[in-house]
């Protein structure tokens, strides 16, 4: 089988997701083309096209199926769904108890959040602050980003830019937290020879061009309070739209809101997921033990204060969930539509056409873009970090380029390619913390991805020309 075809699943899918809106069948169908193709190539003494392509796209169906269940194998993916569902419940019963209306009345009385600037700069540093792990911060800054941009009439796809912008981003720099420890496993297994990985690490931080002006791209956005491109044609759109405060909404009428029915859970998932990072290395265990802790903590907080039943916060808490049920599914299909493009080899076929042709100057450049190519394609950036780190140090290492540059370039791409694909999980999490429809989060945060991506790939042929 040609390797060319490896290709074919992921933008299959991508396609399909822009053309028809529809992301699940887009995901289903890239899935069955990953694993016909992964089926065809095992297939001898077939004689003819025509039986072999229907025979494997039927098995390939039945391998579709396996490989959904085999999502569940991953203890990682496992924890994630688990965390997704769990957080559903826990906003759920954050919103109808008053708790967010509460925090956001009291943000606005203190000054904090009394303007659509104070709103966006809130949200976008809640973002920043709670930089341990991407979903953790992307789900805090969300609940409290939402009945404020509801407040001011700001649109979802904006909040859902800022949270997604603004979590990935942080996590990649700040690296004190399971983005920055999974790296340096990679390079230490690599056997790379660095005496001190940590400090190959460090030394990227300051040439993650593509993370530096994602944030600085946010924080303009906030401050000024214009919009571009299409989120401009959407905030037109809802300019004049009433937009339902789906906290007070939902809050009986017996019930006052206490803020601290918010902001205690949130502390302490907070809390307990820097000791569970730190005692486990795992991000998803950290943020799954977290969240379990911190949603007990909220509903005896509730029984406490006798705002609900036993039996109503279990009402609550299966319609919180109910509400995550669908991008439940959608992080499903995108972790085996992500593992069969790795079994497919998706990801090195990229790899070794774009490392093919390499002068000096556009080493990282043409790594930054290879990653976000990957990452693009398999939706994935750890992933994408997983498969391109082997390819790039070496050949950074090959060109007497610093080390730290080379990483930078391919994290940033990794980064680069999660805001512009249909099925990255942390684009999903940032439509699920923001109540946006997730293809209109795509589709309004794409030319601010691709305007930073540019300004990232120029500033890399600069710095080329002169290391």
């Amino acid at each position: 089988m040609p390797d060319w075809l490896s290709i074919l699943p992921p933008l299959l899918a991508i396609v399909v997701a822009i053309w028809k809106k529809e992301v699940v069948l887009a995901l289903a169908l890239g899935i069955w083309m990953s694993e016909s193709l992964i089926v065809g190539r095992t297939m001898t003494g077939v004689e003819s096209a025509f039986v072999a392509i229907p025979e494997s796209m039927g098995q390939g169906f039945i391998e579709m199926i396996d490989r959904l269940v085999s999502v569940f194998e991953d203890g990682g993916n496992t924890r994630v769904l688990l965390f997704c569902l769990l957080v559903g419940m826990l906003i759920e019963l954050m919103q109808v108890s008053g708790g967010v209306t509460a925090f956001v009345k009291r943000m606005t009385q203190m000054g904090m959040a009394d303007t659509q600037r104070r709103a966006g700069l809130l949200t976008m540093a809640i973002g920043v602050l709670v930089w341990m792990e991407t979903s953790m911060s992307c789900l805090a800054a969300g609940m409290v980003g939402r009945p404020l941009f509801d407040r001011f009439k700001l649109s979802r796809a904006r909040l859902a830019y800022v949270l997604d912008s603004t979590c990935a981003p942080v996590s990649v720099i700040i690296l004190l937290n399971a983005w920055g420890g999974y790296i340096l496993e990679l390079l230490e297994k690599g056997e790379y020879g660095f005496e001190e990985p940590v400090n190959v690490v460090m030394s990227s931080i300051g040439f993650n061009f593509y993370a530096i002006l994602t944030l600085g791209l946010v924080a303009y956005t906030a401050i000024s309070g214009r919009t571009h491109g299409a989120l401009r044609r959407v905030e037109a759109e809802e300019s004049e739209a009433e937009t339902p405060d789906e906290p007070s909404k939902a809050l009986p009428d017996h019930v006052k809101g206490k803020a601290g029915h918010m902001l205690i859970p949130l502390v302490i998932m907070v809390a307990l997921m820097v000791l569970f990072l730190m005692r486990t290395g795992s991000g998803s265990r950290s943020v799954l033990y977290s969240v379990t802790v911190a949603t007990v903590i909220g509903v005896l907080l509730l029984i406490r204060d006798r705002v609900f039943t036993y039996r109503e916060i279990i009402e609550h808490g299966y319609r919180g969930m109910g509400k995550l049920l669908p991008v439940v599914l959608l992080m499903l299909l995108a972790f085996a539509i992500g593992a069969s493009c790795r079994e497919l080899g998706t990801g090195s076929f990229v790899a070794g056409w774009v490392g093919s042709f390499l002068p000096l100057w556009l080493v990282a450049p043409l790594l930054f873009i290879c990653a976000g190519i990957i990452s693009f394609t398999t939706g994935t950036s750890w992933g994408t970090f997983a498969i391109l780190i082997p390819v790039g140090m070496p050949l950074g290492a090959a060109f007497g380029l610093p080390p730290g540059f080379v990483l930078a370039a391919v994290l940033g791409g990794g980064v680069f390619g999660d805001h512009c694909s249909p099925i990255s999980d942390t684009t999903l999490v940032a439509s699920l913390a923001s109540g946006c429809d997730h293809l209109e989060h795509v589709r309004t945060q794409l030319p601010y991805a691709m305007t930073a991506g540019l300004g990232t790939i120029l500033l890399y042929m600069a710095m080329g020309l002169f290391l």
